[in-house]
């Protein structure tokens, strides 16, 4: 018997490696910045601070996206930057304006990467704009939609950058510190875990909040996250991020179900944690979501539970109407129940704000972000409130801006 075997799909010893993209600038830090330059021969290192701030700031203070546009840097070194290096933009696949304003774009990083991006006007400051740390995600909470999709990859810190910048260029923002921005805030409440990502999350707000480019004080970035207690420490040192927690539960077997991470970080450590968070005080408040489901979280009893849970935090609680989506188990509280469980928190001293829905006529609310492959039909889909991305930013103040 004879076989014949098909090498047609082995690579040959031969044959090259396939080439690497080139890298994007847009996603390195000024310290990133100025090895690069220096590595690729673009820069010496007695000038390299210089020409990194130049680089830098027409990246992300102007906004170009052609080297030949950095008109006081050399041409040679232009023409060096253009060869080994990137800053183009990614590929905006989708773009939708709600009649409230809100606007949300699908971006595709990659074939196959795509996350979507949500600006939410007159909230904090002026705006805020809600960016994916990852394409999809790996926590399974039960009421989220987002939680369906299968975790792709982490996004660079390019890739985060990119979704600001892309905003900026919608928003017409472009130099950063122009009068009157429309874009004051950034959440990490988009596709992912941001604390699975740490690394990326932590250089991007570096480069968002740098002064000589982007300009958004850290104190108006605020990161959300269902309880990775490991990196609460981590997050509140690199970043020094307004800090949000996904709570929705008062014990652990409830919170076993809707959060499912919670069987790995429980709710004891979980407070530990927050409690030692760098920076707290009542200036720098931790926000703590709390989506409303009918008949599971939403009681008096269980809002004295929060009261107690929290007690000795400088805090404020979100709390995020429910609404179903198809495949669903809950449905939302009732409006009464949502406004009686906010008088008790209140009456104790915690600022519990009601959130109406922003951008619901495009699928822009909290946790219906997910990947063109994934959606399904926009009349059939309903999730969670923008509220989630609003309540985090009412208190803070114009410091920094």
């Amino acid at each position: 018997m004879s076989v014949t075997l098909d090498l047609s799909r082995v690579a040959r010893a031969d044959a090259a490696p396939a080439a690497k993209p080139p890298v994007n600038l847009s996603g390195l830090t000024r310290a990133q910045l100025m090895d690069a330059l220096v590595e690729s021969g673009a820069a010496e290192h007695g000038k390299a601070r210089m020409r990194a701030t130049q680089v830098f700031r027409w990246m992300h203070h102007r906004g170009v996206t052609d080297f030949t546009l950095m008109t006081d840097v050399a041409k040679e070194t232009r023409a060096r930057l253009a060869e080994a290096f990137t800053i183009a933009r990614p590929e905006v696949v989708e773009r939708q304006v709600s009649q409230d304003g809100t606007r949300k774009w699908l971006i595709r990083m990659a074939p196959g990467i795509e996350v979507e991006t949500v600006y939410i006007p007159s909230v904090g400051r002026s705006g805020a704009l809600c960016v994916s740390s990852q394409v999809g995600c790996t926590l399974n909470c039960s009421f989220c939609h987002t939680g369906t999709q299968a975790l792709v990859r982490n996004l660079t810190a390019a890739e985060i950058v990119a979704q600001v910048q892309i905003a900026k260029d919608d928003l017409l923002e472009w130099p950063s510190d122009k009068d009157d921005r429309l874009l004051s805030n950034i959440v990490f409440m988009g596709m992912g875990e941001p604390l699975y990502n740490l690394g990326s999350v932590a250089d991007a707000i570096e480069i968002i909040s740098d002064n000589e480019g982007i300009g958004i004080s850290r104190r108006r970035i605020t990161v959300s996250t269902s309880g990775v207690v490991p990196q609460l420490q981590a997050l509140g040192e690199k970043t020094q991020a307004m800090l949000a927690i996904s709570l929705h539960a008062t014990n652990d077997a409830l919170r076993d179900v809707l959060v499912p991470l919670n069987k790995k970080y429980p709710l004891e450590q979980l407070m530990a944690g927050i409690r030692a968070y760098p920076g707290i005080s009542n200036a720098r408040r931790v926000t703590f979501e709390y989506v409303m489901l009918k008949g599971v979280n939403d009681s008096p009893a269980e809002a004295r539970a929060l009261i107690k849970l929290i007690k000795g935090i400088p805090a404020k609680i979100n709390l995020i109407p429910f609404n179903p989506w198809p495949g669903s188990d809950y449905q939302c509280s009732d409006w009464a129940a949502i406004e009686a469980f906010a008088a008790i928190v209140n009456k104790a001293g915690y600022s519990s704000p009601i959130r109406t829905p922003r951008g619901r006529d495009i699928l822009a609310a909290c946790g219906q972000l997910k990947s063109e492959s994934e959606k399904v039909r926009a009349s059939a889909m309903r999730k969670l409130s923008m509220a989630a991305m609003a309540g985090v930013l009412d208190d803070e103040d114009d410091e920094g801006v």
